[in-house]
């Protein structure tokens, strides 16, 4: 028997406009038990995305002691309602086994951030977004959305990564515990005003990697070895086993994503690979090995959109969007996000860096015509957060693969390496070395070799880098007393 569903909506929408999804449901068996749609505030200023979250727990007691809730019940979400979901489960489920919660349905959610809430906290977004809220945006709820935020940071920290130096490894998301799935477009949106803000990989508002679950982290230390930095990687809390399905459609941006059975781009796409065939299997769902077997379904889903992007598929391309919005074969390359916080070896944030990237163990060769190709074209936005220390790399993993390892000259490793400098805190304290010498570190960051290979496709990663503050003799000396 279907479940109890719930849907949370997004930033700055409400629930009305999931009523087709709920109608959707209805039609394909749900009829048979009650669909809720969840209403929160996200447009006032003071409202934190913690606060929703509270707000969550208190009705779902309150509806669950009533007996109008069930003990268990499906939860689909939207946009930022995948972040009001993170922190609520993490809160007050962090152990999954007693979140009423059992298939957490994610559409477009922008886990790791969204390239647009910098601009919706804009005067401009204030005049189009606010002007029916009293000019307010939500300003608490767009700065946890901006990329490489540090709500971001601290939540991935709570429910999917171990925390270093913690034995803390409870997780909200296991085979007894929360099933996530994450379904996401890689159609920017296809007319109106809205195409401004169109970026390859996305689906215009948020990035396919930014919405995938399946995260890395690492941990970077100059400061125990300059020259061959430590490296640790984060443990999961999820099982090894357990990664999260993730489909991504090339028919779908970032408003159809809701609406399963209205598609204006009349795409002619395997059905199999559609998205109402994909929403019902997720809420179908109901053993650990069917979870796998569709995580490894999805990702054929994933590969099949991806397969888009070859010229020579343009004949395919046409076929599938029969209609007046087909596509150009860059949208559906693969990209990665970086999310870099850099610290030094006391702990402090350290205020404003530079990596620069290039393609030989040479770092003194960096205007080669990979590392030019590299800035150029893999590289294609570095997102500076408000706060200091941290920042978003958003590269093309299709460009960096089949382009970029081909300019690297023939008797040279297939790699691509970074270098990374801090602006120096004064005369008396300097990052990485003394006056004199090479104020910088370098690392490995990607490899055409199968083993080396970090950086995965459609994926977040967290990097934290740990440089040294050297003092200068002058900071501190002895001298000896004579009487």
């Amino acid at each position: 028997m279907a479940n109890q569903v719930a849907i949370l909506h997004g930033w700055s929408d409400d629930s009305e406009s999931f009523r087709p999804l709920a109608a959707f449901l209805e039609r394909n068996g749900y009829d048979a038990v009650p669909i809720w749609l969840g209403d929160y505030i996200s447009m006032s200023d003071e409202v934190r995305i913690e606060d929703v979250a509270k707000r969550m727990q208190e009705v779902v007691l309150q509806k669950r002691k009533e007996d109008e809730l069930a003990k268990t019940f499906d939860l689909i979400v939207h946009s930022t309602g995948g972040l009001v979901a993170r922190s609520w489960i993490s809160t007050y489920y962090p152990n999954g086994i007693d979140c009423p919660v059992k298939r957490l349905l994610m559409l477009a959610p922008a886990n790791f951030g969204s390239r647009l809430a910098t601009a919706g906290k804009s005067l401009l977004g204030r005049v189009f977004k606010g002007w029916k809220h009293g000019f307010q945006t939500g300003r608490e709820m767009l700065t946890a959305l901006e990329l490489a935020s540090p709500f971001q940071w601290e939540l991935a920290q709570r429910d999917l990564f171990v925390p270093e130096g913690s034995d803390d490894a409870r997780t909200a998301y296991g085979e007894d515990a929360v099933w996530p799935f994450v379904i996401v477009g890689s159609h920017p949106y296809p007319s109106g005003p809205r195409t401004l803000v169109n970026e390859n990989g996305s689906d215009g508002t948020v990035r396919v990697a930014a919405a995938n679950l399946n995260v890395r982290g690492i941990t970077v230390d100059f400061a125990k070895n300059l020259d061959d930095p430590e490296l640790t990687h984060w443990r999961l809390r999820r099982a090894e086993d357990f990664a999260f399905p993730l489909a991504v459609l090339p028919d779908r941006d970032h408003g159809t994503v809701i609406l399963p059975e209205a598609n204006e781009l009349e795409y002619e796409g395997p059905a199999e690979f559609g998205l109402p065939a994909l929403i019902l299997e997720a809420l179908n769902c109901d053993k650990p090995d069917t979870y796998k077997a569709l995580r490894d379904k999805w990702f054929a889903a994933s590969e099949d959109t991806a397969s888009l992007r070859r010229p020579e598929n343009a004949d395919e391309l046409g076929r599938r969007f029969p209609g007046k919005h087909t596509p150009d074969t860059e949208y559906y390359h693969q990209y990665v996000q970086i999310v870099v916080r850099v610290v030094d070896d006391h702990g402090g944030l350290v205020d404003d860096f530079f990596i620069e990237f290039f393609g030989r163990r040479d770092r003194e060769n960096r205007r080669s015509d990979e590392a030019l190709y590299f800035h150029r074209e893999v590289l294609e936005n570095v997102h500076p957060k408000a706060q200091v220390a941290t920042r978003c790399l958003f590269i093309d993993r299709t460009d960096l693969v089949e382009n970029f390892y081909d300019k690297v000259p023939e008797g040279e490793p297939k790699e691509l390496r970074a270098t990374i400098s801090a602006v120096q805190p004064g005369p008396k304290v300097r990052y990485f070395a003394e006056e004199g010498e090479s104020p910088e570190g370098s690392l490995l960051v990607h490899s055409q070799a199968e083993d080396r290979r970090w950086l995965r496709r459609n994926s977040t990663h967290f990097v934290k880098i740990i440089i040294p503050r050297v003092p200068s003799d002058e900071v501190f000396t002895l001298t000896r007393y004579e009487a």
